[in-house]
């Protein structure tokens, strides 16, 4: 019985050592709770996770004295003392003192300290999205080094690295949770559209230059990763609430509102789920501006071929015998959209973890849909667009596969230039529009003595509006122009926005899907010499315009890619030099595969092997576009003709001869055309323009262009990051980028009947009649292009708690003018920028403040709407926020364009205003 009675003594301490509980509360240092921090015995493999209360509670078997681990990204570790069972911690997290400490992971695909990035890096961190000055982190990222904006809308922004970027920047790849977020028709980012709610944003890493050793060829010119939040580490239900006004000089002062929700929970260690859902709205940047878009004279009283930039219909235009090159009246871009901008973001995913530990199941999905502005070769009204993605990923400490898919509905977007040009014809045809005018520009010339502006005046008002205040007997070929505001107006706008056909209306269509997968293994458990990782990935593409887009008139067009890599990483030199090599291949259905390897070394020096300089080589390429390959699209005063084989017959279009065309022997009234007369047969626009002008015939260049073709870069790269005298950081880097087959657009002229090879004088008949068609082409120039930059970054604590930064950065690229005189780079990047900030996140209990600026010199935008200069800007921004811990909120207010002028990015677009804020954000 004593025996008995003993060992069931010892039962029950066995229980009461395992029931030693632990339980606490962490905070920042606002007292606002801090979630998701990890808290652990020393020693053990026991630990908990803080709760949306910065809560936790940890059994362990251990008995007191020992120590507990706490630790959270951004912020400095703490050990605490354990000296008595059931004990309540309560710790404050101090915030780490300098960033180059972080763990990255995208440049390597591997965890390791961002001083020892092979490549440049840069990061935001929960700390830097918090602190953000502007409207959200997504437009925050303008303030990192290596970044440069071309906003296109309130909404709809496009990340630019390194150069040769347009709104539509396929050089550059943006992974949201590791989903590429592109468009599956058109290949590029389309900004925070479909991305990850502030809430829910872990953090943001980028990398500036050639990614395509590890990431594909969409990885060019950069690559941006945004992480969300695990539920199993971050739960809790969080809100967020913005209201302020937004404020332009050609749209007004108008409100804007967005809120969010998140809610996650892990209901046990096997599984967690989380919801997040975001609203916006607003009034978007208005564009108006009304400068012709040649640089000639303002408005139609002084050019006769006016054609404004955000003024559309007036691309309608006609060479008319003795009077000269005529465009008709059109409408403001005001009339053609009512500007009101929103977004609505949702995302759902369930996360599984089967035995408890590291290795992991998601399935998430992801739908963004709201009304925004693109400009492309037009400006498109995307109205009530969706876009969706779905995953499911396995992974765990060291492997990952997973497979998603996106596919996109257009809605009922529109393109607000084919709007114009069919209200109009509604109205009246072009045909019957430029006879008027030329009836009337003769006629009141001949009879009634007038002179030519006199006559243009009055052949302008009878084209356009049917108003004949002269005696001459003039029958019109059809109604006055419809005006904005009435019932015919607004009937004529809804008929054509809905049709789909570009002959006779605007709406686009778009049902155009992706499908990906992708899967890595890294051997670091199993080999030790050194660090091997292998992986691959598939991608297939289905375009699904219905032909409003793509040639797919006939049913959907479909191509795929696929690839693998490897990659070896080594430390040599007690730890201080590291070794990256990698090498992948790429094989696009259309195109021959492609080989990209990268070399790296990277060298700690110093004591605390915290000064490291580095250098890289790597090869990059990248793959024609869906739209270099298969578009053809009439956008009325030109077409875009993609140049795989296979498509330059599937486009045709029917153009009518002029009737001089018509009365030269053998030539019909109408002449179809093809994408073989765009590259086959045509002449630059530049040399068309200057033949014009002079009349030399020696000044026409026939068009020589091959069809697309993947483009190559060899990218060379040094750099330096350090941390210096304690608490300075130093961050430098150059790089130097060779270009072989760059891929570009041309506008050439072919002409409705003559060859510019074999029947050069028919041709010139052609042009001499403007009998002529422009063509956008997609291909390769066969000059070498090279690109150079550098930038410094520095960053302290100046005094106290104060921080401050200034980055720059210099960009140009060089290429030879004789090799290929109508080479168009799109480099469309400043070559000199500045950035500064200054801040305190404590700068007494619970306020903290922010200030960014910003400046760039001026420089040339070019791109299929339009080319002009982009003048020099310097923007303000700032933010002032207060934590509430009591009740778990943060109120901030903040500011965007303090005290600037309108300003643009993107030629064409509107023009960005100011912007105020007020946000509550509870459990931040």
């Amino acid at each position: 019985m004593k025996v008995y009675l003993f060992i069931l003594s010892l039962f029950f301490c066995s229980i009461s050592f395992a029931q030693n509980t632990i339980s606490g509360t962490v905070t920042d240092g606002n007292g606002l709770p801090v979630s998701g921090a990890s808290v652990s015995v020393v020693g053990e493999s026991t630990g908990s996770i803080t709760d949306a209360d910065g809560k936790f509670a940890l059994k362990t078997s251990k008995q007191p004295p020992y120590s507990v681990l706490v630790s959270n990204v951004g912020f400095t570790s703490q050990t605490v003392q354990v000296t008595s069972s059931n004990q309540k911690i309560n710790v404050s997290l101090v915030e780490e003192e300098t960033k180059l400490n972080e763990i990255v992971i995208s440049a390597s695909r591997t965890p390791e300290r961002i001083l020892e990035s092979p490549v440049t890096i840069e990061r935001m961190g929960i700390k830097d999205i918090k602190n953000t000055s502007s409207v959200s982190y997504y437009e925050g990222m303008e303030n990192l080094k290596e970044v440069h904006f071309n906003t296109s809308s309130m909404s709809f922004k496009s990340i630019n690295t390194r150069g040769f970027a347009t709104i539509a920047n396929t050089r550059f790849m943006q992974l949201t949770d590791n989903m590429d977020n592109s468009s599956p028709a058109l290949n590029f980012p389309l900004g925070n559209l479909v991305g990850i709610s502030e809430l829910d944003i872990q953090s943001v890493e980028l990398l500036p230059g050639a990614s395509s050793a590890l990431y594909g060829a969409n990885a060019f010119n950069g690559i941006l990763f945004m992480n969300s939040k695990n539920p199993f580490n971050s739960e809790g239900i969080s809100f967020y609430y913005k209201y302020g006004q937004t404020s332009q000089k050609v749209a007004g002062n108008h409100s804007y509102t967005d809120f969010g929700i998140r809610a996650a929970k892990a209901f046990s260690p096997y599984f967690a789920a989380k919801a997040n859902f975001t609203y916006m709205e607003g009034t978007e940047w208005a564009a108006g501006d009304a400068r012709d878009i040649k640089g000639n004279g303002d408005s139609h009283a002084v050019n006769r071929n006016y054609d404004g930039l955000n003024i559309y219909g007036d691309e309608a235009t006609n060479f008319v015998n003795n009077v000269g090159q005529i465009s008709r009246d059109g409408y403001a871009e005001s009339d053609l959209t009512d500007n009101k901008v929103n977004s609505l973001k949702a995302d759902f995913a369930i996360h599984i973890r089967p035995w408890a530990n590291e290795n992991e199941i998601i399935l998430q999905h992801k739908v963004g849909m709201g009304n925004t502005i693109y400009q492309g070769a037009s400006r498109y009204m995307l109205k009530n667009f969706v876009m969706q993605q779905t995953r499911i990923e396995f992974k765990g400490r060291n492997y990952f596969v997973r497979g998603y898919m996106t596919k996109e509905d257009a809605g009922d977007s529109y393109d607000m230039q084919s709007t114009a040009l069919n209200i109009n014809r509604r109205a009246k045809s072009d045909i019957g529009w430029f006879t008027d005018y030329a009836t009337m520009y003769l006629q009141s010339q001949i009879f009634l003595g007038v002179n030519g502006v006199q006559a243009d005046g009055l052949a302008r008002n009878w084209a356009t509006n049917n108003i004949n205040p002269t005696p001459l007997p003039l029958t019109a070929h059809g109604s006055a122009q419809l005006q904005p505001g009435t019932a015919a107006y607004r009937n004529a706008f809804n008929s054509v926005i809905t049709d789909p056909n570009l002959a006779t209306g605007s709406k686009f269509l778009d049902n155009s899907k992706l499908y990906h997968a992708d899967g890595n293994y890294n051997f670091r458990d199993l080999l030790k010499f050194a660090e091997f990782q292998v992986g691959g990935s598939y991608r297939k593409y289905i375009m699904d315009s219905q032909g409003t887009i793509f040639t797919d008139f006939d049913g959907p067009i479909d191509y795929d890619e696929y690839g693998a890599y490897g990659q070896v990483q080594k430390k040599f030199l007690d730890d201080r030099l590291k070794f990256t090599g990698s090498v992948r291949y790429d094989k696009s259905q259309n195109f021959d595969g492609q080989f990209s390897p990268r070399v790296s070394f990277v060298y700690s020096a110093g004591k605390d092997k915290n000064r490291n300089f580095r250098f890289s080589y790597q090869t990059g390429f990248r793959n024609p576009t869906t739209q270099d390959q298969y578009i053809g699209l009439n956008i009325g005063s030109f077409a875009l003709i993609g140049s795989a084989p296979e498509n330059l017959t599937r486009y045709s279009e029917v153009q009518t001869l002029s009737l001089a065309g018509q009365a030269i022997a053998g030539n019909p009234e109408t002449v179809t055309l093809n994408g073989l007369n765009a590259y086959n047969n045509s002449y630059t626009v530049a040399s068309v323009d200057k033949y014009k002008s002079t009349g030399n015939v020696a000044d026409l260049e026939v068009s020589k262009l091959g069809y697309v073709k993947p483009e190559q870069v060899k990218a060379f790269e040094v750099g330096y990051k350090s941390i210096l005298l304690k608490d300075l950081g130093v961050d430098l880097n150059a790089y130097y980028n060779i270009y072989n087959d760059f891929a570009t657009t041309a506008r050439v002229y072919a002409p409705y009947y003559g060859d510019v090879n074999t029947n050069q004088a028919l041709a010139l008949q052609a042009i001499g009649n403007n009998d002529i068609r422009k063509f956008q082409v997609y291909s390769n120039s066969n000059t070498e292009v090279t690109s150079f930059g550098f930038g410094a970054g520095f960053s302290k604590k100046v005094y106290k708690n104060f921080e401050a930064g200034i980055n720059y950065n210099f960009a140009e690229f060089n290429y030879d003018k004789e090799k290929d005189p109508s080479f168009v780079s799109y480099f469309n990047t400043p070559k000199h920028r500045v950035k500064v900030s200054f801040g305190n996140s404590s700068l007494f209990k619970n306020f903290g403040f922010n200030l960014n600026a910003r400046w760039n010199d001026e420089y040339l935008w070019q791109s299929s709407f339009a080319d002009g200069t982009i003048p020099s800007v310097t923007v303000f921004d700032a933010q002032v926020n207060y934590a509430i811990p009591s009740l778990k909120s943060v109120i901030k207010v903040s500011g965007s364009n303090i005290g600037g002028n309108d300003y643009i990015q993107v030629f064409g677009a509107g023009r960005i205003g100011q912007q105020w804020l007020v946000s509550w954000t509870i459990n931040p």
